[in-house]
């Protein structure tokens, strides 16, 4: 785009003698106006192949089609309102296409509202945000209307292809209130975060509502996997119901890590005041042990001496042992990856920050629209890779060297 030659531009100023700051911003919104009038009378032109009054050929095939007068439009900018005459044509054919048909909102205004929204600003905030910018009215039932309009982007997003094959893959869930027949109930929003090849973290995708079952995870699975991963390497989540079970089904080969900073809050949930520390010195022990034979000794050192006075902690390491005792297979670099899932746990207290404001949805697209345009907030800050990628990439070709060749 050309800037406006300085003589015209100065000729113009001292045309109009602004006193203030809100003398140039009014005369910057007629200018908005008259050139918004201007492209769409161009438009026009083009749509009848003729000028305002310039004659139609007698030889052209085309169908007869004649100018029809305006219709009045208040659109909605970042100068404020302004009021505009679209043209229109007798046979109902022009559509403008610097402010499409339905639109009453101009110059990125949208772009802005949805910005605020994702930031986890509600409805009613941002009606209020905008009318103390931009001085323009709006309503909190028309920022619902245009954030509704994202939902073929959002469903083109969870559907995405997606890289063939992912070392890590972690999982976790946010839960949320969420109207549903005529009552708000808990729902659970499932965050799917892999680690590309790259070393580079991606939001996989969402699903929102499911019970964590085996069958649920299979259809989460079968999803990934329809979209174009055709291997994992290694899966870390919490204790998710039906996981071991449905990584078997879909991805036999992969093998999974159970979370340890979950499994420790989880199994010493009942312990004394006066013993946790102790306990927790003991488990300690067996997590950070060099060796997995060294850590199954640690192990059966901790039950022979807590299994009396707590008998469901030493059983909760004990029976989950084959999925908490993974990482002990991979060299140091790649157990601090996947011993934890902090990673996505980073990215779900994002999520929590930008939607602490709302404290409600009003259905599952709600939440998926919330969700998205927080992970697209997010992840635009997603540059680094994983810290000693490329040792570990060194290590995975390796040790996965059958199934990185495939």
């Amino acid at each position: 785009m050309q800037p406006v030659p300085q003589e015209l531009l100065k000729e113009y100023v001292q045309s109009q003698h602004f006193t203030s700051t809100a003398d140039i911003m009014q005369a910057m919104k007629e200018m908005f106006r008259d050139v918004i009038q201007q492209v769409m009378e161009v438009e026009l032109d083009e749509e009848l192949g003729r000028e305002r009054c310039q004659r139609r050929d007698p030889e052209s095939e085309q169908p007869r089609n004649y100018r029809n007068g305006y219709s009045k439009k208040k659109v909605k900018t970042q100068l404020g309102e302004v009021d505009i005459k679209v043209p229109r044509d007798r046979n109902g054919q022009y559509e403008p296409k610097i402010i499409s048909k339905y639109s009453r909102n101009a110059d990125g205004m949208e772009d802005k509202i949805l910005s605020l929204y994702a930031c986890g600003m509600s409805q009613r905030d941002i009606a209020e945000q905008v009318k103390e910018l931009y001085d323009v009215e709006i309503s909190p039932e028309l920022v619902t209307k245009i954030t509704e309009k994202i939902m073929p982007e959002v469903t083109a997003w969870q559907n995405r292809p997606l890289e063939p094959i992912y070392p890590f893959i972690f999982m976790d869930a946010i839960h949320y209130k969420v109207k549903e027949d005529h009552r708000y109930v808990t729902k659970a929003a499932y965050v799917v975060l892999g680690i590309t090849m790259d070393g580079r973290k991606d939001i996989l995708g969402v699903w929102i509502g499911e019970h964590e079952t085996s069958k649920f995870w299979v259809n989460v699975l079968n999803d990934l996997k329809s979209r174009g991963v055709l291997d994992v390497y290694l899966f870390c989540t919490d204790g998710l119901c039906g996981m071991p079970q449905a990584i078997q089904a879909v991805y036999p080969k992969s093998r999974l890590q159970r979370c340890i900073v979950h499994q420790i809050r989880s199994s010493t949930k009942y312990v004394s005041y006066k013993d946790i520390k102790q306990l927790a010195a003991d488990l300690k022990k067996i997590y950070t042990a060099v060796t997995e034979e060294e850590a199954t000794q640690q192990l059966h050192n901790f039950a022979e001496k807590w299994r009396s006075q707590y008998p469901s902690c030493v059983k909760s390491w004990e029976e989950n042992w084959d999925i908490l005792s993974t990482f002990f297979e991979y060299p140091m670099e790649i157990r601090k990856i996947i011993y934890t899932t902090n990673i996505i746990e980073g990215l779900n207290r994002q999520f929590r920050q930008i939607t602490k404001n709302k404290p409600s949805f009003t259905n599952d697209d709600s939440l998926r629209r919330m969700l998205y345009l927080a992970a697209q907030r997010i992840t635009k800050h997603w540059h680094a890779r994983c810290q000693n990628w490329d040792l570990i990439l060194n290590q995975l070709e390796i040790i996965f060297a059958d199934r990185s060749a495939n």
